[in-house]
């Protein structure tokens, strides 16, 4: 019997007798599939990181994260989950004391909030309501009234929720103070369009196992001039996810300390087949896929629960009478297709559809037609390949 966590899942059939073959699908917002090429290059020998052959592959990572990242600053690559650059991002640039806004649209915004708490910030909280988009208006206003501020804490793509945030007019907001503007793309990095430097970004956080196309492990953090000077005065402490230590290293095309060198193997490939594609056809892909999804679980009859969704995975409300948590593992386990359920008070009211990384038209209609299928099976009435028909006509 192949373990269940590999590209085939063996269950048993409902006779007991025998076996049924899946094909695992993984349509949530993260962990997302792995190119075959890429598992191929991150199998390989692994060499040693004190080398000049391992800087060699560094060098060419940190030129080409600045094109997929759309900046030129620098950005540095972490042996760490998304969530160690969220905290990077606050014990490098802030002190105890200190002022922060935090808007927080959903787990993610909330994490942030969590981490300034954690070291003792100041923390204002823009509690955004659920699947609804930060008003830029409110923003403004948090700003004009708090003018010590530090720091400006956004998310691009809320994946709690899957709605996207206007960053672009956020970040005009935050750029005429002596604020910084720092945004969590860990999500909607390469989904959404994202141009942190015309935007006003000063420090972009992103991780591996998303838009990326790599097993988690990879965190991300890009440092403006504007950023690097609150760092000559942040007294918080820090010693692992120092960015000077991190910053001396990347002058040299190194790094401050052992990386994943078998993860950063495979990045050196996935930014290259980013590159290829070019950002503007990946984004295009991300947001045709994204599309398709919605009109196609709209036209089952679903509806969507994002006031502004994201490229990056769509959420759509549980009907009436149908089991939410049920429909998520009943997909997974009987159809072999992994979509993401909602989170705290959304669970059970929400599931999300990811269209993120290395996916296709394919895992899009393969998605909606399990959709459909188990929402038969729990009584909801819909005319089944309604939704795979609304997507096949949008994809020719």
């Amino acid at each position: 019997m192949f373990p269940a966590e590999r590209w085939f899942k063996i269950q048993e059939n409902e006779g007991g007798s025998g076996y049924i073959m899946r094909k695992i699908r993984l349509m949530a917002p993260g962990p997302t599939p792995v190119p075959e090429k890429v598992l191929l290059r991150m199998a390989d020998t692994i060499i040693h990181h004190r080398t000049p052959q391992f800087q060699a592959v560094m060098k060419d990572v940190n030129i080409k994260l600045k094109k997929v990242f759309m900046t030129e600053n620098p950005v540095i690559t972490m042996s760490s989950s998304g969530t160690g650059a969220m905290e990077t991002s606050v014990v490098n640039f802030l002190s105890a004391g200190d002022k922060a806004i935090v808007i927080n649209s959903g787990k993610f915004g909330e994490r942030f909030r969590d981490i300034c708490k954690a070291y003792g910030i100041d923390c204002v909280t823009y509690d955004v309501e659920s699947g609804k988009a930060a008003d830029p208006a409110v923003v403004a206003d948090l700003i004009k009234k708090n003018p010590d501020v530090k720091a400006v804490y956004g998310t691009l793509c809320e994946t709690s929720t899957g709605v996207v945030s206007d960053i672009k007019a956020i970040g005009s907001l935050v750029a005429g103070t002596g604020a910084i503007f720092i945004v969590d793309a860990v999500s909607g990095l390469s989904a959404d369009e994202f141009l942190p430097d015309k935007w006003g970004v000063d420090a972009v956080v992103s991780g591996s196992q998303k838009g990326l196309m790599l097993p988690p492990g990879l965190g991300f953090i890009s440092i403006s001039q504007k950023a690097r000077k609150l760092m000559e005065t942040s007294t918080l402490p820090k010693y692992y996810f120092s960015l000077k230590a991190a910053l001396k290293s990347y002058e040299k095309d190194d790094t401050a300390w052992t990386p994943a060198v078998s993860l950063i193997m495979g990045l050196d490939l996935v930014l290259d087949l980013l590159l290829d594609e070019g950002m503007d056809n990946v984004l295009a892909r991300h947001a045709k896929l994204a599309y398709v999804t919605r009109e196609a679980v709209k036209a089952v009859g679903l509806e969507l629960f994002a006031e502004k969704p994201s490229n990056a995975v769509t959420s759509v409300k549980v009907p009436q009478g149908v089991d939410g948590k049920a429909l998520v593992k009943t997909m997974r386990d009987k159809e072999g297709i992994t979509i993401a359920g909602g989170q705290s008070e959304l669970a059970g009211k929400i599931f999300r559809i990811a269209h993120l990384g290395y996916m296709d038209q394919y895992d899009t209609i393969a998605t909606i037609a399990a959709v459909e299928m188990v929402l038969a099976q729990q009584g909801y009435g819909i005319v089944p390949g309604k939704g795979v028909a609304k997507a096949q006509e949008l994809l020719k």
